[in-house]
């Protein structure tokens, strides 16, 4: 006479179904976890309802925990294979712990399935539940190194702009003031052709990377970054020029950053539950203003240490630069290990293609070569700082460090055309004498 089990298990073939598909359930509690790079977590893991038949094949049955993406979490071996003995006979179900390693940023899910090594194959819990599957999201790393980043950049920042206010002309200053036709051009592509471009440019790299497409769009509608000011000293620019348009775009920021966010964002997601950052824009602004009129301070009372300021723009300019540059790439070494070539290629797109729109447009209004150059380096140089603050503000962790790879790449690949300007400047036009151009248009 045939045993119960092997009766079951011919009403369950004549049924066109495997005895693995009986309906047993897997319990992850926690059901989600959030954890650091690099850290580890206890999950706890109850697996039940296990069909008879299963558990009386222990040779050929067993359970094995698996991530959908091991580079990003991953269970250890020999935490990740649990064997049918070791279930409660009469309960037919199994309660442990399980290890969870998180490796690198990013969400993923971890599942429990159960593999028949008689058939080659295998199945997930037949009766699903909302804690069926593990869901893991990776945050990055909290490092002191990120605010010594942080505060060494303000602190450079404000010398920095100590410095262009001594070299501020004031009376060239209020002539552009009055004369506003370079201001106007720059600011018409800073906060109507960058947002343009930066979403046309998203649609065109990341068609299937809505986040992707979120991220350059933040970096196109922020305002101009101070490196602009930075560079515009270093390549011979009209500094006058580039600190009003660098003034004025942060404090229309207060205005465009919204409109755009609430009208052309909306294409891009839907309903998302923004704040925008007023006050990293006003406590930017301040930090701007402060140092230049510290700076015009001193070239009211000292005009000896004015001279020495002046002096040193360039040299200060260019190490600033340097430090930026490389202090941002050690810090976020990390996030170059999720660089495609589409996150390179709207990096370099999106600051080179605005340095060629900006130029033609300044040149076509009949802008000297100073001035279109100005305009140039204006419209191209992002704050990659506020927009990585808005997404890190919009968005949940992982996806809020995720999304920054688009502005970092951005920030990466901005100085390299004004970088190869540079080189070339040095290498192959004729020198001039730095210091009586500086004494005539206190510029450096």
């Amino acid at each position: 006479m045939a045993s119960p089990v092997l009766g079951w298990m011919w009403l369950m073939l004549a049924l066109g179904l495997s005895p693995i598909a009986l309906a047993w359930m897997a319990h992850f509690r926690p059901a989600s976890v959030q954890l650091r790079m690099e850290k580890a977590v206890l999950v706890s893991l109850t697996l039940e309802n296990v069909p008879p038949s299963t558990m009386q094949q222990p040779q050929r049955y067993v359970f094995r925990v698996e991530s959908a993406a091991t580079d990003l979490a991953s269970v250890p071996e020999e935490n990740s294979t649990i064997a049918v003995d070791l279930f409660n006979p009469d309960t037919r179900d199994w309660t442990g712990d399980i290890t969870v390693n998180a490796h690198f940023l990013g969400e993923t899910k971890i599942t429990v399935r159960l593999f028949d090594n008689l058939s080659n194959s295998s199945q997930l819990p037949t009766q699903s539940t909302n804690d069926s599957t593990l869901d893991v999201r990776v945050q990055r790393p909290s490092r002191v190194v990120d605010h010594v980043f942080i505060g060494s950049i303000v602190l450079l920042m404000s010398l920095l702009y100590i410095n262009f206010g001594a070299a501020l002309n004031l009376e060239v200053l209020r002539g552009l003031v009055t004369r506003p036709v370079g201001p106007c051009i720059g600011f018409v592509m800073q906060v109507v052709a960058m947002p343009l471009l930066s979403y046309a440019l998203g649609i065109f790299i990341f068609p299937e990377a809505p986040a992707m497409q979120l991220g350059l769009f933040f970096t196109g509608i922020s305002p101009s970054g101070g490196a602009s000011n930075t560079w515009s000293a270093v390549l011979g620019g009209n500094i006058h020029l580039s600190v009003l348009m660098t003034t004025v775009s942060n404090v229309a920021a207060f205005v465009t950053m919204p409109l755009w966010i609430f009208t052309l964002g909306q294409l891009i997601f839907e309903r998302a539950g923004m704040q925008v950052p007023y006050g990293t824009i006003a406590t930017y602004c301040v930090c701007l203003i402060i140092p230049l009129l510290m700076g015009l301070a001193i070239q009211k009372r000292s005009p000896r240490l004015t001279r020495v300021l002046v002096r040193l723009l360039k040299p200060i300019s260019a190490c600033l630069i340097l430090f930026i540059v490389i202090f941002a790439i050690i810090t976020n070494w990390y996030l170059f290990y999720l660089f495609s070539w589409q996150i390179a290629v709207a990096g370099m797109a999106l600051p080179a293609l605005g340095y060629i729109f900006a130029w033609l447009a300044a040149k076509l209004l009949h802008q000297t070569a100073a001035d279109a150059l100005t305009i140039a380096i204006e419209t191209g140089i992002q704050n990659t700082g506020i927009a990585i603050f808005l997404l890190t503000t919009t968005l949940e962790s992982p996806q809020s460090d995720l999304t920054t790879v688009v502005p970092v790449s951005v920030a990466v690949m901005t100085p390299l055309p004004l970088l190869g300007i540079y080189l070339y400047n040095r290498c192959c036009r004729p020198k001039v004498d730095e210091v009586a151009a500086g004494e005539t248009q206190r510029i450096v």
